[in-house]
């Protein structure tokens, strides 16, 4: 999915806050004021690259390369760090055209098993802020770019004044013009997005831009985004401050919830111009090694992972999301979105194989056809062994850049209850196979369901669906190796249309420190059994994951909440379902079928010494590992029998209340691997799960 070497390159972001009446000084595109501001900075561009008042440089560089992982459907959910990487450069420049950097510095930390490597040439900035062709990562990523301010790209782009702003940077506040850059023709290789003009002097203070997809060299790309932001130097030369890049990437023949991301951030600073520079210190590659014992320019301060910027792990940087929603804003959908074609498509890898009670051993495939202007048709397919009967799932879905979207679907397939996923599905494909521990809950359902989905919206986004089915029971039909399998529900034979509404906020870093999560959902439900009188429910949720770390602890807690309302009987399959590792550890899964239910989990982890395990050329595990002491408690009213079955113990309504448990866990490689054992404290038993983390259930 990732190659094993991605190259990274450094670009830039605004320092302050912009501000500035909007829209009070748009001018049309190509009109004789835009023209003639962005003629005068292309010529003062020219000019500085030729000045011969500058004739030598030497500055500091401090920067972090971070490698970061993000999966699930949509990529809602703020990347993982997977490894970052802190340097400090000297940096040397000569007229007309020698640069050096010197690493004196680099230190990096590894949280998950990786081998990616960077290109040596995208360990240090970007010094020429460009010259007249733009190419990223050594021509890997971007190649053959004529730049928006130059001869050449004087008569390939169109130009308009959009406002004209202040900002800040530091103690200064420059007047600048915004002025948008568009492609000609936007099938060829080219830069979309925005340039920053000094209104006084005509320099060019910073640089935004995106890029067509004719330009993205890499198949696997998504998208490279870069700002670039330049300071006064001694009252004369405008000379790079900051740089920043976001490279996104995912596979080119799968359609998968996996992307991987680059996120380089330098500033420079500590300007030395017009001074003598070492004899030959421009030998050898341009970026390179610094002699043993050189200090550092910059100190590094702490541990690599405190002193990261606090947004690393935001989905995507505010800048260069702006600067992605200026692209798509400027140029045709088509322009920038990956190449049309049919790619394989899976939601999770338990689309390809899974194994459960009644299906057994399944195997499925999907394909998606993209078909431009953000159309896609899908179809999923899988057939069970010991069931014998094929699922599938056809959909039509159009979607936008920014997440929103609708889709329209008709399928036939087995749906799972629950509120919540009691383990991942690959584990649970693996005890059903070999211990006869499913922990899956299926009946089928057959029809068509239409769904909208919004835009984040002050960081929540909404979604709908309605959906008109029918469900049906089924039977066990797979043996495990050993043991024996428990029935799934009895669920009943009807007839329904249902339509629901979502809210989800995606984690992010909240009051007092805690990273939150939060989930609502109502549904409402019109249904008929054996074909009597209609009737009607209504079905509310309410999910809450939050943590709060403290150095290398963090404390942890996850609530759910979810009831049901309607007449005196009601489908099995319609009723809150807890019970198991996650909602309640410590009594069987799903043991507990009820109307109403709550689960409140408190948890504290902590490191420990521990062997470290070596990984081959993925690494070596931290020489610790994490205990997880914690405490459950499940609440059930309205208990209600929800299988037909002399294996299970069924829960009657004198056991509604309360059913605590308590437990310990343990998470090693890295903490992708995590052992539980619980007790549950009322009528419950001793458990042991072993599972991975929850963050990667989403694509197992």
């Amino acid at each position: 999915m990732m190659r094993r070497s991605i190259a990274v390159i450094s670009a830039a972001a605004i320092v302050g806050a912009v501000t500035g009446p909007a829209g009070a000084n748009a001018q049309g595109w190509n009109d004789e004021r835009s023209r003639m501001l962005v003629e005068q900075a292309t010529e003062r561009r020219a000019r500085q690259i030729a000045d011969t008042l500058l004739v030598t440089y030497k500055a500091a560089a401090h920067g972090y390369l971070t490698f970061l992982a993000q999966v699930g459907e949509g990529f809602t959910e703020p990347p993982k760090i997977v490894k970052a990487d802190e340097l400090s450069l000297e940096v040397y420049w000569q007229a007309p055209n020698l640069s050096k950097q010197l690493i004196a510095g680099r230190r990096d930390t590894t949280l998950l098993p990786t081998d990616i490597n960077y290109h040596r040439d995208h360990l240090g900035i970007i010094q020429n802020n460009f010259p007249s062709i733009i190419r990223l990562g050594d021509g890997d990523e971007v190649r053959d770019v004529p730049h928006p301010l130059s001869a050449d790209g004087l008569t390939q782009y169109d130009y308009a004044i959009r406002d004209s702003l202040q900002i800040r940077l530091g103690p200064r506040t420059l007047e600048v013009y915004e002025v948008r850059v568009r492609p000609k023709n936007d099938r060829e290789p080219r830069a979309v997005g925005a340039v920053y003009i000094d209104r006084e002097s005509g320099e060019v203070v910073r640089m935004a831009f995106s890029f067509t997809r004719a330009a993205l060299k890499d198949r696997e790309l998504e998208d490279v985004s870069v700002v670039l932001e330049n300071g006064l130097i001694e009252g004369l030369f405008w000379l790079p401050r900051r740089q920043e890049i976001e490279i996104r990437r995912t596979g080119k023949w799968l359609d998968y919830p996996a992307r991987g991301i680059i996120r380089g951030r330098w500033e420079i600073c500590c300007y030395e111009v017009n001074r003598e520079l070492p004899p030959g210190i421009f030998r050898g590659p341009e970026i390179s090694l610094a002699p043993p014992g050189t200090p550092l320019p910059v100190p590094f301060v702490g541990q690599i992972l405190d002193s990261l910027p606090p947004d690393i792990r935001a989905v995507t940087d505010a800048d260069v999301a702006k600067v992605q929603e200026e692209a798509r804003a400027l140029v045709r959908g088509q322009a920038l979105a990956r190449v049309r074609g049919t790619s394989l498509a899976a939601r999770s890898i338990s689309d390809f194989f899974r194994f459960n009670r009644v299906e057994g051993f399944a195997i499925g495939a999907g394909a998606t056809r993209r078909l431009g202007e953000g159309f896609a048709v899908t179809l999923r397919g899988r057939y069970g062994f010991s069931d014998e009967y094929a699922k599938g799932n056809a959909e039509v879905a159009y979607r936008r850049a920014s997440g929103a979207g609708v889709s329209a679907a008709a399928f036939d397939d087995y749906l799972e209850v629950g509120e919540v996923s009691e383990t991942s599905r690959i584990i649970s494909s693996i005890a059903a196979q070999e211990f006869g521990s499913d922990f899956t809950d299926l009946h089928g359902s057959r029809g068509f369901s239409l769904s909208a989905r919004s835009r984040p919206l002050a960081g929540w986004t909404l979604g709908s669906s309605g959906a008109s089915e029918k469900h049906r029971a089924l039977a066990v039909n797979a043996s495990p190796a050993r043991g024996e399998f428990k029935d799934v529900i009895a669920a009943a034979t009807v007839r329904q249309r249902r339509l629901a509404f979502t809210a989800d906020r995606p984690t992010r870093l909240g009051p007092l420190g805690f990273e939150s999560r939060f989930h609502a959902g109502v549904g409402f439900v019109s249904f008929t059994q054996d074909g009597g009188k209609a009737r009607t429910m209504s079905r509310f949720a309410l999910r809450a994951d939050m943590e709060k770390p403290s150095g290398a602890n963090r404390f942890v807690s996850r609530s759910l909440a979810a009831w049901v309302a309607g007449g005196e009987s009601l489908p099995n399959q319609n009723l809150v379902y807890i019970g198991g590792p996650t909602t309640a550890p410590g009594y069987d899964f799903h043991q507990f079928a009820a109307r109403a239910a709550i689960s409140q989990r408190l948890e504290f982890q902590f490191p420990v010494p521990f062997a470290a395990i070596p990984l081959g050329r993925y690494g070596r595990a931290p020489a610790s590992i994490t205990l997880a002491p914690f405490v459950n408690a499940a609440w059930i009213h309205g208990a209600t029998p929800a299988r037909q079955s002399n294996r299970l113990e069924l829960v009657v309504p004198e056991r509604n209340g309360w059913h605590p448990s308590a437990g310990v866990g343990a998470l090693t490689l890295f903490d992708l691997l995590r052992f539980d054992v619980a007790r549950g404290l009322r009528d419950g038993r001793w458990t042991f799960n072993v599972d991975v983390s929850r963050d990667f259930w989403g694509i197992l």
